[in-house]
């Protein structure tokens, strides 16, 4: 046993070394080897280490029902698994082998093993017949044969039937013939001439002995009967007959004629035809030969894939009275025909290939075979149409199908491969098989944003938890990786953004952490950022613009002198004042913005009384007639000073204006205030420098007017909102623009003239206007943020 495993292993290297291309380990071991059996070292012949075996995944790929061999991954040897019966496997098969196929990843190695199956001397020799007759005629001359039954034994090669024995006889003796691979046959010869008187019937043992070592063997029980007369037999022409035939001849195909003679006279010298029984064969049941003629024909159809060459034995015998007969071998040959297509075979190494598999990775292993022989049986193979595959050949039919380009599964999830396979065969006869090959995501796409920059807009004073904006980000991955989670980055004025704003991670949802106040913050920037749920995880960025929309939340404050809350004011005009005197300035701020901090001035005096009049825009109190006996000596008056909100705000000064008689009282009066004068003074600085500001944007705007009208179209005017300037009977005026909003009112008197300058809210939204009448009434319009605004 250890030298056959010896010369296994020298015999393996040999073929490795000499054709390494060939990528075959071949390999031998008798039928019914023990479980457990070496056949050979794998690790060894695959050129890897032992331990690599079950990290690479060693698997061995048979296309039998049952698991002949199994790998041992401690030693790497090949061993027996299952019990190997070659008359099970190989009936009738000269040389008998299994083809396994061994394959690794990390990376792919796949190696085809032919293992041969040797026969052992497991069955013995047997006869059909338990016993034989043979009628011999005393008149037969010595030298006559006699063909005897043949022995059949399941084994083959030297284990098959070598020889026969004939036991002792003085009228007989055996001539053996040597089949070669196959099995030998044996005739009897007659040595001198019968005598019935003598001995009427003759009773022989026929032994029939394998070439085993030790040999098996089988008898038959041969009884000879010997006759009288006929003395001649029939001779054939020749002693072996050749002829061929296609496979696909159709029943009733005459094959050969054979022709055979009788040297006697009458009914001695009639031949009749017959072919032979041959243990389990039986001619007969294929083939049809005319007894009188001894044509042959096609009796039923024939195919090359199960049987190419059939040998018939024939006899022909005479019509004596006591029949003498001879015998002559017919060898019949099927000519192939190219009537079977090939056959696919579709081994897959795995469920799905990654988008990012490399190439050369195989995919799939592909076998094809064909049941014809010569060119009728080799193949080819092909894959069909533009694919990011490719056919690899390894070793005959063998087939790896292995990717050859870049694979993208967000454009093709899976790819239909249609495998052509056409044998050598005229006409060329085809197959096709269809391998869908589907391909799994990486994550190599990172979540998309559908703007760069989003602009929100939200009201102050908003609920606590209020839901300001859902943001949406779009993987193209599936599964895992197209899962998204948001998240928050930024800090306004060095305070965390996640201090006033929350995001669902999973919905996008932005949530306010607390009430805004237009008056602190009005626009804060930040970033949120999308990250799938891939390895590794991919991520992206968009900017977000939070704008904070005005509420109308601010009272009107009355400013100095009048700001006392609770106290009555009071202010002094002469008997003489004519209409329009100058009587008092309200001035009142709102720190709101826009239209919720335009302010307009109202006056509420006792019933009948229409002495006074109040700028609604400049709250400056004037009188609107002369005074009259009739009318009071002081007269209270409310100012109402209303916003332009929704809803309106207001707040109230009361102020007591005294009539005196003459202009000199009024003047002390005025002399009566000097922390007001000192405000005033104060005050007017600020003023100053406002009037002289607004001059300069007023001119600048003049011109910049002046100059689009000049060299723009009214479309380009429209689009580039240009300013707007209208003016007011007592010296107010308003200015706007698109990129930034101003609206400026101020009095023609100096003495207690104000500027009230309103800055627009929102940032790059459209500009507003603001007209004030001469009636002192305004109307406006305004064109809201083009972005959604979060009430």
């Amino acid at each position: 046993m250890g030298r056959r495993r010896n010369n296994i292993i020298l015999f393996s290297l040999l073929l490795f070394v000499s054709d390494w291309s060939a990528a075959q380990i071949s390999y031998s071991i008798t039928e019914e080897a023990d479980k457990g059996t070496v056949v050979g070292n794998l690790a060894k012949d695959l050129n890897v280490n032992t331990a690599d075996l079950q990290t690479r995944n060693l698997n061995i790929v048979s296309g039998h029902s049952k698991k002949y061999f199994e790998a041992n991954f401690k030693t790497g040897d090949l061993y027996v698994n299952e019990r190997i019966d070659r008359e099970e496997l190989c009936l009738n098969i000269i040389k008998c082998t299994l083809n396994l196929e061994a394959i690794l990843s990390d990376p792919v190695v796949h190696r085809r093993i032919e293992i041969v199956i040797s026969d052992v001397n497991d069955n013995v020799p047997t006869f059909v017949e338990n016993s034989f007759s043979i009628n011999i005629s005393e008149s037969s001359p010595a030298g006559e044969r006699f063909l005897l039954p043949l022995a059949v034994d399941a084994d083959s090669g030297s284990n098959s039937v070598k020889t026969y024995k004939l036991s002792g006889s003085e009228y007989f003796s055996l001539d053996v013939q040597s089949g070669g691979e196959h099995s030998a046959s044996a005739e009897l010869v007659l040595l001198k001439a019968l005598d019935r008187e003598k001995e009427a019937t003759i009773k022989l043992t026929l032994t029939a002995i394998d070439g085993g070592r030790p040999p098996k063997t089988g008898t038959v029980h041969i009884i000879i009967k010997v006759l009288d007369a006929n003395d001649n037999t029939p001779s054939f022409s020749k002693t072996l007959y050749k002829a061929r035939v296609n496979e696909h001849s159709p029943i009733g195909t005459k094959i050969i004629q054979l022709n055979a003679t009788d040297l006697d006279e009458g009914e001695n010298s009639k031949v009749i035809y017959s072919l032979v029984k041959r243990a389990t064969f039986n001619p007969a049941e294929i083939f049809f030969m005319d007894s009188e003629t001894g044509s042959i024909t096609l009796k039923s159809k024939l195919d090359y894939e199960i049987q190419s060459v059939y040998e018939i034995h024939v006899q022909a015998t005479d019509r004596g009275p006591l029949p003498r007969r001879s015998n002559a071998k017919l060898l019949i040959e099927v000519i192939d025909v190219n009537d079977n297509t090939p056959e696919i075979a579709v081994t897959s190494l795995m469920n799905s290939v990654k988008e990012d598999a490399e190439i050369g990775s195989v995919v799939a292993l592909i076998t094809v075979t064909d049941k014809d022989g010569g060119k009728n049986g080799q193949t080819r193979c092909k894959l069909v149409g533009s694919t990011p595959f490719k056919l690899h050949s390894n070793y005959k039919s063998y087939y790896s199908l292995a990717v050859d380009g870049p694979l993208d599964r967000e454009a093709h999830g899976s790819y239909n491969l249609t495998v052509v396979a056409n044998d050598d065969g005229v006409p060329s006869l085809s197959s096709t098989s269809v391998i869908i090959v589907h391909i799994s995501d990486v994550n190599d796409n990172a979540p998309r944003f559908l703007d760069s920059v989003i602009n929100i807009y939200v009201k102050e004073n908003s609920p606590v938890g209020t839901r300001i904006f859902t943001i949406s980000a779009v993987d193209a991955d599936i599964d895992e990786n197209a899962k998204v989670t948001y998240s928050l980055e930024g800090d306004t004025k060095n305070i965390p953004v996640t201090s006033f704003i929350n995001i669902n991670s999973e919905t996008g949802d932005i949530v306010s952490l607390q009430s805004f106040n237009y008056e602190e913050f009005k626009t804060f920037q930040f970033k949120v950022q999308a990250t799938d749920s891939g390895v590794p995880p991919l991520s992206s960025n968009t900017s977000v613009n939070l704008c904070i929309l005005d509420e109308n939340d601010n009272n009107p404050t009355i400013l100095a002198p009048y700001s006392e809350h609770g106290s009555v004011n009071s202010e002094t005009i002469p008997y003489s004042a004519e209409a329009g005197y100058f009587v008092a300035k309200i001035r009142a701020v709102d720190a709101d913005s826009g239209y919720n901090a335009l302010l307009s001035y109202h006056l509420s005096e006792p019933k009948g009384n229409n002495l006074f009049r109040i700028g609604t825009s400049t709250g400056e109190i004037r009188t609107k007639r002369r005074m009259s006996d009739n009318d009071l000596k002081t007269h209270p008056l409310v100012v109402l000073v209303s916003d332009n909100g929704d809803p309106s705000l207001s707040a109230t000064v009361s102020i007591d204006v005294m009539v005196v008689e003459s202009t000199a009282e009024v003047q002390t009066q005025f002399r009566h205030v000097p922390t007001k004068e000192d405000n005033f003074s104060d005050l007017n600085l600020y003023l100053l420098i406002a009037i002289v500001s607004v001059s300069v944007i007023f001119l600048l705007s003049l011109i910049s007017l002046i100059a689009v009208r000049c060299h723009r179209t009214d479309s380009d005017f429209s689009r580039y909102s240009a300013p707007m300037i209208t003016t007011h009977p007592d010296g107010s005026w308003s200015y706007s623009k698109a990129t930034q909003q101003y609206d400026v009112c101020f009095s023609s008197d100096t003495l207690k003239s104000d500027v009230v300058v309103f800055p627009a809210p929102f940032p790059s939204v459209d500009a507003e206007l603001i007209s004030i009448n001469g009636g002192d009434t305004f109307t406006r319009t305004q064109t809201l943020p083009n972005k959604d605004k979060v009430s």
